[in-house]
């Protein structure tokens, strides 16, 4: 669908602001930043996106409704385009401010520079805020594969040539692309250490706090104790079992407990499979939707689903004293898609998450990465995958040198590289391969460059994409990742404008 004209509406003037540094700053980047947006015509495609996306939704009620479909009306369209625009830039700038939902809708209702950001501070007209739940709705209907564009429109628009001095962007000159530095880092998933018995109790919780809200609206089967009777003594029994490993018989004891424990387990589980056949049956009978009542029920079955594994893992770890495999493991009764990343790392020797790979170029633009829903592969067999994304986003001929950490080194790798005609930056698993390629200027470079990923690893993960990330499920983790990943391009990018200014400046003054 193209896009319509829309008369541009004026926005309440700002206030001046003098005598702080740090407001100046940051309405410095937020401008540069809104012009980024606008030149680059990424959110001319975010616009566009929710056009179509408008178009099918008004399509299927009518289909639903049987009348016949009909296009968007003047004043739909505009709607539609204002939503989107804030949608999108709301979404940038949450993560620019590194704050939940709740208290970024609070700082916009208060702060006048973040509305005109947001394109809700228009002139005459109340200041219209939305809600933390508006907000991450918004955030859902930004797909990851419309992500992934705007991210290559961006990175188009940095690469084109100047004109007039300045390329589309306002860079003096292009971006480089030519050099590019790759590692990988465990994204975690916001879930307890997955102790054995600790699932057992979440599993109570969960069960018996889904039957307490069916009992609420008056479905009821007879249970020996209430709901909150029964978490209170899995979290007793959750409590011997912490102190139980500084008793002299501690291993015993562990599995005694671990035997009540099951016991409790499995008279839970019938209740709360009383209850959700109750809610099944006479769901009609009471206050909620049919959509609510099947998300209770849901909770329900995930819980269940998973009690059998989550049981015999407990058993065969502190009964049986067998070791179970990570692929065989349950990590948490919420997380599907959570691994065991084995990192031998100070403080980290093992995490639970997704593994990431991300490429910088030399600036710091993050211009490649990928989030694995699976078990990842090895460093060194990301190498190959993650050249031919490089290569199909940026020219067969482009990438010039590639720079990692000796876990990608192989001989494999190191065979691609020459055959690519790729400078092999890479850290050698060998010592003294490492000392003879030191004296080449060039890989001495390249490896002084390559640690600075670490850093750039660390400005994503912790100021932009959270850790752990409290996103739900590997979708909307993913999904946010990508939002990350373009508001931090964006950030860079705006950094580099202004650092460009301030030299003119400098220069002009001497």
């Amino acid at each position: 669908m193209a896009i319509i004209s829309v008369q541009t509406r004026f926005d309440e003037p700002l206030p001046t602001i003098r005598g702080n540094a740090e407001y100046q700053r940051s309405f410095a980047e937020l401008e540069v930043i809104d012009h980024l947006i606008t030149s680059s015509e990424i959110e001319d495609e975010v616009i566009s996106y929710w056009l179509d996306l408008a178009q099918q939704r008004k399509d299927s009620r009518c289909a639903k409704d049987g009348r016949k479909s009909k296009p968007l009306t003047y004043k739909e369209q505009v709607a539609v385009q204002e939503r989107a625009q804030q949608a999108f830039r709301a979404a940038i700038l949450r993560k620019l401010e590194k704050t939940s939902l709740r208290v970024f809708c609070r700082d916009v209702a208060r702060a006048p520079l973040l509305q005109w950001f947001c394109r809700i501070n228009r002139f005459g007209s109340d200041v219209k805020v939305f809600g933390k739940s508006t907000l991450e709705n918004y955030e859902k209907d930004i797909p990851l594969e419309l992500i992934q564009k705007l991210e290559g429109l961006l990175l188009k628009a940095g690469l084109s040539d100047s004109v007039g001095g300045n390329n589309k962007l306002g860079l003096e000159q292009p971006i480089a692309v030519d050099s590019c530095y790759l590692d990988t880092t465990c994204i975690k998933a916001n879930i307890h250490f997955p102790v054995d018995w600790l699932l057992l109790r979440d599993a109570v919780r969960s069960l018996m706090l889904a039957v307490n809200l069916i009992r609420r609206c008056g479905l009821k089967n007879r249970m020996p104790e209430s709901p909150e009777d029964f978490i209170r003594r899995i979290n007793k029994l959750s409590i011997e079992m912490t102190h139980a490993r500084r008793k002299a018989d501690s291993r015993k004891k562990r599995k005694e407990i671990l035997r009540k424990m099951k016991r409790l387990v499995r008279m839970v589980r019938k209740h709360a499979q009383r209850h959700y056949d109750l809610l099944a049956r006479y769901w009609q009978n009471t206050e909620w939707s049919r959509k609510q009542a099947e998300q209770v029920m849901k909770r329900i079955e995930n819980i269940i689903a998973k009690l059998p594994q989550a049981q015999k893992q407990a058993h065969e770890r502190i009964i049986g004293e067998r070791q179970v495999k990570n692929q065989d493991k349950i990590l948490s009764m919420y997380e599907d898609d959570v691994r065991v990343i084995v990192r031998h790392k100070a403080g980290a020797e093992v995490e639970f998450g997704n593994t990431l790979i991300l490429a910088e170029q030399e600036n710091g633009l993050v211009i490649d990465w990928q989030l694995f829903k699976d078990q990842a592969p090895a460093d060194s067999k990301l190498i190959p995958s993650t050249v031919e994304r490089l290569q199909a986003k940026l020219g067969k001929d482009t990438l010039g040198l590639l720079g990692t950490d000796r876990g990608f080194d192989s001989k494999a790798n190191r065979d691609l590289l020459a055959l690519c005609n790729i400078f092999n930056g890479m850290c050698p698993r060998n010592p003294k391969t490492l000392k003879e390629l030191l004296e080449d200027p060039r890989f001495r470079q390249a490896q002084k460059r390559r640690s600075q990923t670490e850093a750039r690893i660390s400005i994503l993960t912790r100021c932009f994409a959270g850790t752990p990330m409290l996103q739900k499920g590997f979708e909307h983790r993913e999904q946010h990742i990508g939002i990350s990943v373009l508001a931090h391009n964006l950030w860079v990018l705006a950094r580099m404008v202004i650092a460009q200014r301030k030299e003119r400046e400098r220069k002009k003054a001497a």
